[in-house]
């Protein structure tokens, strides 16, 4: 259950009743002949795998992301949608149709089918619950008192609508009406409720436990995005004290230290001088474009890039010891996981939780931070591992070679920032397109932003 006083991070983490387990015996796949790809080839595949999942799995009514998949489960079909992994989705499948992996009218419809759904779901203060039934569209607890507003998946969804909106607003008449349904949606959210009337954003609401969880957005983790969607509200708009108070601290967000000579920038909740889980450089800057911007307190793609070098460099030193580490093989970030007892389940590994188990998604949603540290490691999945570590939907979501295991299962929040980014990457797509909508340039000029990338 959720202790306030030493939760961390994740949006998983805090209620360990809630989180994902992962029973599988997770035994590798037998080694089958692989035909090298080149690196063209290994960052389109990596791409429409991902797609998979919020296309080929995406629940039959709502369309939206399924919370999770297991293959390992030959009767899975689970009726969870998730809130954030669903925003993750949106921006997925506008790299599908931007890369023609899917075809641009089923993608409109399949999109209005998922928008239609989430306008008529359960909102609390216009924000959405963690997770939905995907059927009803009703929540599903996500803890016993946590069946409220998530405010923090809410903006992960949002930072979706808005790219949403802008890549159709200019098209058919269709797609004219989905860009004014994602519009509509994300203008509905009461980011200000959120505040409780202080200079802060908390994480829940509940219509039966109000404020109970009493989560304050503040410090470094995943939740900046949270704090920019709320600031460029046209309808329900915070103050700028809320950013600087909560979630900078009033300055004390800063941190001298270095990790292999490379600076940490921001104390990363938790981390005691070291840097969090590679989540936190990949959630709010699905949409949000670090590429030269910067406030008060920091260069963003300086914080992304050196977070990203520093865990790169910590696998490659490997001071566990664990088997498999390497310049092609690194990566920590929440996921399925395994202890050193044979158990299994869930973990935001990183280096001061680092149990010898590798999340793909880290590395390869770090593309644009690490590009070359990044293809090393895809080539290493694709070109050497492929049929161990990959499956219908792309990488699984977890591996470890110390322990020989590896878990065939997938999480939408994983799977889900690997083609935005490495699009990011490649064109800047998802940058461009959530960076030009003007509320959003207006909201981070009202919190001190600029950026050379973007002219303000």
């Amino acid at each position: 259950m959720l202790k306030t006083t030493t939760i961390l991070f994740s949006i998983i983490l805090y209620s360990c009743s809630s989180a994902p387990s992962d029973t599988s015996q997770g035994t590798p796949l037998p080694t089958t002949p692989i035909t090298p790809l080149s690196d063209t080839e290994l960052l389109d595949r990596v791409q429409k795998d991902a797609l998979v999942y919020f296309w080929d799995w995406a629940h039959p009514v709502s369309k939206l992301a399924r919370e999770r998949y297991h293959t390992d489960e030959p009767n899975f079909d689970s009726n969870i949608v998730t809130t954030g992994g669903s925003g993750f989705g949106l921006m997925t499948i506008l790299v599908g149709v931007e890369r023609g992996f899917v075809q641009r009218s089923e993608a409109v419809s399949r999109l209005t089918t998922a928008l239609n759904f989430l306008e008529n779901a359960d909102r609390f203060h216009g924000a959405w619950p963690h997770w939905m039934d995907g059927t009803t569209g009703n929540v599903i607890p996500f803890g016993t008192i946590d069946n409220g507003g998530d405010l923090v998946e809410t903006a992960f969804l949002c930072q979706g609508l808005i790219c949403v909106r802008e890549y159709f607003k200019n098209g058919n008449t269709n797609e004219q009406a989905l860009a004014q349904k994602a519009d509509d949606l994300w203008k509905g959210v009461d980011w200000n409720w959120y505040t409780k009337g202080e200079n802060a954003l908390y994480w829940h609401w509940s219509p039966n436990y109000e404020w109970q969880i009493n989560f304050k957005l503040e410090g470094y983790n995943e939740c900046l995005i949270t704090y920019i969607m709320a600031a460029s509200s046209s309808t329900h708009s915070i103050t700028t004290q809320a950013y600087h108070q909560a979630w900078a601290r009033s300055g004390q967000i800063l941190n001298t230290a270095t990790q292999y000579g490379i600076p940490v920038i921001f104390n990363h909740n938790g981390a005691n001088g070291n840097v969090g889980p590679l989540f936190w450089a990949h959630y709010s800057y699905l949409g949000l474009d670090p590429r030269g911007l910067s406030d008060q307190y920091a260069n963003y793609w300086d914080v992304n890039t050196n977070h990203s070098k520093i865990i790169n460099k910590y696998c490659i030193a490997n001071p566990h010891g664990w088997n498999g580490y390497s310049e092609k093989c690194w990566g920590l970030t929440a996921s399925y996981s395994r202890n050193s007892d044979g158990t299994t389940g869930y973990a935001a590994h990183q280096p001061n939780d680092d149990k010898g188990v590798i999340s793909p998604t880290a590395a390869l949603s770090s593309f644009p931070y690490t590009p070359e540290e990044s293809f090393k490691f895809l080539r290493y999945l694709y070109n050497e591992k492929r049929s161990q570590y990959v499956g219908t939907a792309g990488p699984y979501d977890a591996f470890s070679q110390n322990y020989n295991w590896v878990t065939p299962r997938y999480l939408a929040i994983d799977q889900g920032t690997i083609a935005p980014m490495v699009e990011n990457y490649r064109s800047g797509l998802i940058w461009n397109l959530f960076m030009q909508a003007p509320e959003i340039k207006a909201g981070l000029q009202s919190l001190g932003f600029s950026s050379t990338q973007h002219n303000f």
